[in-house]
């Protein structure tokens, strides 16, 4: 898993709404939001799917979503949207999958891939995951990083979050982000051109230097126009300085 946002032009901006906080006793992901951002651009193509994980949400997890569960019993379960999820990451393009605080979703990922595939290997392994956690903390130490604190400092609108919801979330954070690496994306510009002038002047270095004769008939019309332009100057023109100089 990256903390560090690398060289990638297509980046999947994911967030999950879960039942509880923890997958190893039994908790379960109820929604899932994607947001496709490319060459820094938000494409409008977005995942988005509530499920029906069989189980009550905890009454903490309740409050911060309001998903029920007689809202979601008629959603589909996990193992009916795995692969379209898959097929959307479409992790042979290369894309980065960015998440805040990524080690929650991921587990929440992983512990679902596990129960339909028991004994394979974690589904994270396939990922090449940015924690936008991580990366605002080295952006901002020492000052709140949460997902409203992020939007409020960057100037994000989030008044429509009264409760959180993956594809909302999801947006707010493919915003955020693009203003939380907005100063690296300068940076990678400015040293593409420094790459583009570097091989431009070893390509100059390596071509033939032009060598300009002159015969003895320019010389000589050279010395009177600079005879000429002395006499209207009444002096030494700057012909005549130049090589008294020299």
């Amino acid at each position: 898993m990256n903390t560090l946002p690398e060289a990638s032009s297509r980046w999947i901006v994911l967030d999950t709404e879960t039942t509880g906080t923890d997958p190893r006793s039994g908790d379960r992901v109820i929604e899932i939001g994607c947001v496709e951002i490319v060459e820094r651009r938000k494409t409008g193509s977005n995942f988005h799917t509530y499920l029906n994980a069989d189980r009550d949400s905890e009454e903490g997890a309740l409050n911060v979503h309001g998903l029920t569960r007689e809202f979601l019993a008629d959603k589909p379960r996990f193992d009916e949207v795995a692969t379209k999820l898959i097929e959307y990451l479409d992790l042979e393009s290369g894309a980065e999958v960015v998440i805040h605080n990524a080690a929650f979703d991921v587990g929440f990922l992983d512990a679902e891939f596990a129960r339909l595939r028991p004994g394979g290997e974690p589904f994270s392994e396939s990922l090449n995951v940015v924690d936008s956690l991580q990366v605002a903390r080295e952006r901002h130490p020492g000052q709140a990083n949460s997902l409203n604190a992020l939007c409020k400092r960057y100037g994000v609108d989030a008044s429509a979050r009264t409760l959180h919801g993956a594809l909302l979330d999801a947006e707010l954070l493919a915003d955020v982000y693009l203003a939380l690496t907005a100063g690296q994306a300068a940076l990678s510009l400015d040293l593409a051109v420094e790459s583009v002038g570097e091989r431009l002047s070893a390509v100059a270095s390596r071509l033939p230097r032009r060598q300009i004769s002159v015969g003895a008939d320019d010389l000589a019309g050279h010395r009177v126009r600079v005879a000429e332009l002395s006499k209207i100057v009444g002096g030494a023109s700057i012909w005549e300085q130049l090589q008294d100089g020299q």
